[in-house]
């Protein structure tokens, strides 16, 4: 489990909700960000379902693998709330989660979340299409997108992408892959792999390891030391192995089979 500051938790997602708004997903990013903050009150949980997606009646497809969570819930039945437990759906990461939820508002019973033309009226749409029991829930979201200033991320994702002209034959630059990273056999985080290296949210990991994270003339720092450093967003992300190099006994075991790292500190 991740629990982050809300303008961590904020930062580390928008630049994914602006990735799935330029690729087609109807939901605009301020209501999605508002949702996830509702839904999991500034908690990402190793499932990264941050919108309360239940089993159901959905079958496997490319981005939700058939996986799920048993966990804790409430209903609003007959104007009373009602404390139960559901299945949930469990994703490899937070973009395979958004992929699946716009998958989910290609439904007919979506039509209005669709058709949308602003936050307000779009977080009022997903109530009325039975999103969510919560009679408040498309107030809830609204307000959160006010006290959170999130129609920024809308104004970002609306701009078109920079369209610089060549001056030489431009170089073949694969997008960073996602990788899962553990924490002795446990989903910690999502890391980053560039250039053949894999970074991660320093705060984050760090802080799971149980070392001090600083930032110090635009570079983390983890118990003092200098770490190289890239910015996502507000994000300070590390190489993986320089940040466990700072900790006396961890080490990193790098999977081949399910391309992912984990973090070893016990034997």
């Amino acid at each position: 489990m991740v629990k982050l500051s809300k303008t961590e938790f904020i930062a580390t997602l928008a630049p994914i909700a602006i990735r799935v708004r330029k690729e087609g997903s109807p939901l605009f990013p301020s209501v999605r960000l508002a949702q996830n903050l509702l839904e999991t009150g500034g908690v990402i949980h190793p499932w990264y379902n941050l919108g309360g997606i239940k089993v159901g009646s959905g079958k496997p497809n490319g981005y939700w693998k058939g996986q799920y969570v048993r966990k804790g819930t409430w209903e609003v039945e007959n104007g009373t709330r009602v404390d139960t437990t559901a299945l949930f759906r469990a994703y490899d990461s937070i973009y395979d989660f958004y992929k699946d939820q716009d998958l989910l508002f290609q439904l007919a019973r979506y039509e209005r979340v669709r058709k949308s033309t602003t936050p307000e009226m779009q977080a009022e749409a997903l109530r009325l299409c039975g999103y969510a029991t919560d009679p408040q829930y498309g107030s809830k979201i609204v307000s959160l997108i006010n006290a959170n200033k999130l129609k920024r991320y809308d104004e970002e994702a609306a701009k078109p992408d920079p369209v610089k002209p060549p001056t030489k034959p431009p170089a073949s630059e694969p997008e960073p892959l996602p990788i899962p990273v553990r924490l002795n056999g446990e989903l910690l985080a999502e890391g980053r792999l560039i250039s053949g290296q894999t970074w991660v949210a320093a705060r984050v990991v760090g802080e799971a390891l149980q070392l001090k994270i600083g930032f110090a003339n635009k570079a983390v720092t983890a118990n003092g030391k200098s770490l190289p450093t890239l910015l996502f967003g507000n994000v300070g992300y590390v190489p993986i192995r320089e940040l466990a190099a700072v900790h006396d006994k961890a080490k990193i075991v790098w999977s081949a089979a399910d391309t992912s790292v984990d973090i070893k500190t016990t034997s």
